[in-house]
């Protein structure tokens, strides 16, 4: 289990504390779930540079090339890493016949159908901006493949570390984590290569 201050930080040995306060949003009430990303950098500093700007969008940790874990913002702080979410019941065929008549006259309408899928308690929906911890990997997507970087293995191991201390301290279930592209419209191979259990 991690111990966590009353700031949202971790206080761990294999966990640098680096808070960008611009990526910070609202207070985040209750963590559902976590979601696993690609920085489309190629180091560490890409994503820190980019953190830095006001109303810049991030993740709460970050995974270097190297395996080094970093805390870029508050476990209890929102921050927009997901962006718009799909529709879990179209995902997982479980929509009553009404809702998946409703989901399905929204397809390739992803901003409204987004704001409905926000619009459902958890776990009805995927956990999204609101109740989600995001975690950065660094790994850049090839421009011409459209296929990110594989995860390497010191990266997969620090993945496999913090999911399930940030499982365990926050209550989390290990069904609720997910690449990127399964919660969200993003590139399929984001992520693809990330490994936690």
């Amino acid at each position: 289990m991690l111990f966590i201050s009353k700031q949202g930080h971790v206080d761990a040995e294999r966990v640098k504390v680096k808070i960008f306060s611009t990526i910070e949003r609202s207070q985040m009430a209750k963590v559902n779930g976590i979601v696993v990303h690609q920085t489309d950098g190629t180091t560490a500093n890409s994503a820190f540079n980019s953190y830095a700007e006001t109303g810049a969008n991030g993740a709460h940790f970050l995974i270097d090339k190297s395996g080094a874990i970093y805390q870029t913002a508050s476990v209890y702080k929102r921050t927009n890493h997901v962006g718009l979410l799909k529709s879990r019941c179209l995902m997982e065929r479980k929509c009553s016949p009404s809702e998946f008549k409703k989901m399905s006259d929204m397809a390739g309408k992803y901003a409204k159908l987004s704001r409905v899928e926000y619009g459902k308690a958890f776990p009805d929906r995927y956990p999204g901006n609101t109740d989600s911890i995001g975690i950065e990997i660094v790994g850049r997507m090839d421009r011409e493949t459209k296929v990110y970087e594989i995860v390497n293995a010191e990266q997969n191991d620090s993945l496999r570390w913090l999911v399930k201390e940030l499982c365990e301290t926050l209550g989390v279930s290990f069904s609720e984590i997910y690449k990127h592209p399964e919660v969200s419209h993003k590139m399929k191979t984001e992520a693809g290569t990330a490994k936690w259990d």
